[in-house]
């Protein structure tokens, strides 16, 4: 080896140690705020509620576990109670309206993660309602219980690999910061974090990390991470005064909650079918849903009461009070679409199928009105007669309103 290659290979050791010191989690994490009450009630109260809000990220066995298990270790005098609400495919949409049912209503809560920048650009949620769901999240559990801390997290995708090479921030990352900024709240950026150290040649995505949804290595990324938010956090934990500040958005969902099926004014008449008949042009409620295809389905999305209507012709009614209207429906592969109306006004059809229905009755969340006047309001629905061209049928079926 010549004397310049000798020195040329010593510079690209010490660029890459260099680059590779940088990289410490300590420096995706932004602590906006502190985690003083869940500490307070870790070392005082001897007894602390953690909540994880997210998708199947939060769900699966990974980072979730393996933080409840330190916190265990670490403090084993303490009773801890772990609320998983983790649900396979869903984004702050959908969080915003079962956070009461999923988390709250299960007692105060001490600490609460929440995450929805994947399943949020994977959904393709607009910009406009991820910023009104995610921020009704952090003002509910505030109005819950002004003393629960909160960390906001923001997951890793391919598109946002991409964005980051693009030296692009992701909108969905950018408004989880955004968020935590203004609330005075600790976010981290595993997004940021993992595009980062795939860049630095640490690990590949396709061979390590594997997917969006992580292999145990890339589970155990997200887990020291959120470790050292905690560690940092366990060392500063004096409680601090701190405005809550007035909403960015006046129409965020606050108070966002589900409207049970058999609140439908035009299912009197047929609220004790347990079956439907798949040819019946009416909207009945079966009370023990199954798939009659045999197609996939998700947990908790199945032996559950759903409004079904399988032909045109149909219609059903619904009142409710607010400013926000939503459907949640079970999208397989004959979902069809909706005219619907609200206070006699039409808007425009919704296609209920998504990219994933062929072989999934997916869990899909719909606003179709968030800027009514407040007060009373009538919604009527009604499946069209014309379908997506992938589509098997026309059908409809609505497992719950979003009412806010």
């Amino acid at each position: 080896m010549t004397i310049k290659k000798y020195i040329a290979l010593l510079f690209l050791i010490a660029v890459s140690a260099t680059v590779s010191a940088q990289l410490k989690s300590e420096n995706y994490i932004s602590q906006y705020g502190n985690l003083s009450h869940f500490f307070k009630c870790v070392r005082q109260n001897k007894k602390a509620t953690v909540a994880f809000l997210g998708g199947s990220i939060t769900n699966m066995d990974g980072w979730r576990n393996l933080v409840c298990d330190d916190l265990v270790k670490n403090y084993p005098g303490v009773k801890f109670k772990f609320i998983n609400a983790g649900i396979p495919s869903l984004g702050s949409l959908p969080h915003a309206f079962r956070l009461q049912r999923d988390v709250l209503d299960k007692g105060d809560i001490d600490l609460l993660f929440i995450e929805s920048a994947v399943n949020d650009k994977v959904n393709g949620t607009p910009a406009k309602i991820q910023q009104r769901a995610l921020e009704g999240i952090i003002r509910h559990v505030h109005a819950a219980n002004a003393k629960t801390d909160m960390v906001l997290m923001a997951f890793i995708d391919p598109e946002k690999i991409k964005e980051y090479a693009a030296g692009k921030i992701p909108a969905e990352v950018h408004l989880h910061q955004d968020l935590a900024k203004y609330y005075h709240l600790d976010f981290i950026n595993l997004a940021k974090e993992i595009s980062d150290r795939i860049a630095a040649r640490e690990f590949t995505w396709d061979k390590d990390f594997v997917s969006l949804h992580p292999s145990p290595f890339g589970m155990r990324l997200y887990f020291n991470t959120i470790k050292t938010l905690l560690q940092k956090a366990a060392g500063d934990s004096k409680p601090t005064k701190s405005h809550f500040p007035a909403p960015i958005d006046q129409d965020s969902y606050i108070k966002g909650h589900f409207l049970d099926v058999h609140q439908s004014d035009a299912l009197k008449a047929d609220s004790l079918n347990l079956k439907a008949d798949p040819g019946d042009s009416k909207f009945s409620i079966i009370e023990d849903w199954v798939p009659g295809d045999k197609v996939s389905t998700r947990e908790g999305f199945v032996h559950i009461p759903v409004l079904q209507a399988t032909r045109p012709g149909a219609t059903c009614h619904i009142n409710f009070k607010g400013r926000v209207i939503g459907i949640g429906v079970l999208s397989g592969p004959d979902a069809g679409l909706i005219h619907y109306s609200i206070d006699g006004k039409a808007y425009a059809p919704v296609n209920l199928y998504t990219d994933w229905s062929d072989g999934l009755h997916l869990p899909f969340y719909f606003i179709l009105a968030d800027d009514l006047k407040p007060g009373k309001h009538s919604l009527e629905i009604r499946p069209d007669i014309k379908s997506d061209k992938r589509s098997k049928g026309t059908a409809v079926r609505i497992f719950a309103f979003l009412e806010n």
